[in-house]
């Protein structure tokens, strides 16, 4: 009995010494930055330009502007959790191709961006990018685009303002549904700090939503976007890249066939 005991206290403590690491360094699982130093030159062949934003005293965040000639509107670009806008910006092509200028941000630590993060703070910082942006954008000329993690900066934006349209690229339903599947034993909800609530936000978007995800997404599985379109079918048209992983779908040509017909559109 005495042994029997010990070994459920020995888990118990085992449990909560788990819960406590994981609430203290979560941050380095969630987030991939990688930090540039401010003296760093970006060079592209299509014209840009660098842009630095100040939500805050003492708070940088720094972007790309892909710009052309008469452009058609503009696509905000949030990028997921790993890297810097100096390898996202590739992606910029898929979208300035056709007309139209292209925005990406780096979030709080990651490239030349500054500033302590949190839930609140990034999405605070965001609000403030969009805002400053469409001083020289109409609404109905700006689309917001959000991948894997920056789906939900995308759809919070959405659901503030009035963008033309919200693209969602492998999203998920919310952040806790996405650790809860790593970590099904432990009490996510009440030991993250990053919930990101997609499908709370996506419920007060005005605009019509395309939400794109690969079929054989790993990550991310597309039973998320499946959840997230049941909430508005009327609003929400589901694009399924049929084959496609997390991180691959601009590999697939159904997918440039699709961001054609939506920019065309």
């Amino acid at each position: 009995m005495l042994l029997s005991v010990s070994i459920w206290w020995y888990l118990g403590l085992g449990y909560v010494i788990l819960a406590v690491a994981i609430y203290l360094v979560q941050e380095k699982f969630i987030f991939k930055p990688e930090k540039l130093p401010l003296h760093f030159e970006y060079k592209y062949d299509a014209p840009f330009k660098e842009l630095n934003f100040e939500p805050e005293q003492g708070v940088t965040i720094n972007g790309l502007h892909f710009h052309v000639r008469q452009p058609k509107g503009l696509i905000l670009y949030f990028h997921g959790n790993s890297r810097s806008i100096k390898g996202w910006a590739k992606y910029a092509r898929d979208f300035y191709r056709y007309q139209y200028d292209v925005v990406l941000v780096d979030y709080r630590g990651f490239g030349k961006s500054t500033g302590r993060r949190s839930e609140k703070k990034m999405l605070a910082d965001m609000q403030f990018v969009y805002e400053t942006l469409a001083v020289n954008y109409p609404e109905d000329h700006l689309i917001v685009y959000g991948r894997s993690m920056g789906s939900g900066f995308a759809a919070k934006l959405a659901s503030d303002n009035n963008p033309r349209y919200l693209i969602l690229d492998a999203p998920y339903y919310n952040f806790t549904r996405v650790v809860e599947r790593f970590l099904p034993m432990m009490p996510t909800r009440f030991l993250l700090r990053y919930h990101m609530r997609t499908d709370t936000w996506i419920k007060q978007v005005q605009c019509h939503t395309y939400i794109l995800h690969g079929t054989r997404d790993w990550l991310i599985p597309i039973r998320h976007s499946e959840s997230l379109q049941r909430i508005n079918q009327n609003g929400i048209t589901l694009i399924r890249i049929h084959g496609g992983g997390h991180n691959n779908l601009p590999s697939f040509p159904e997918y440039h066939n699709f961001i054609r017909d939506i920019l065309l559109y």
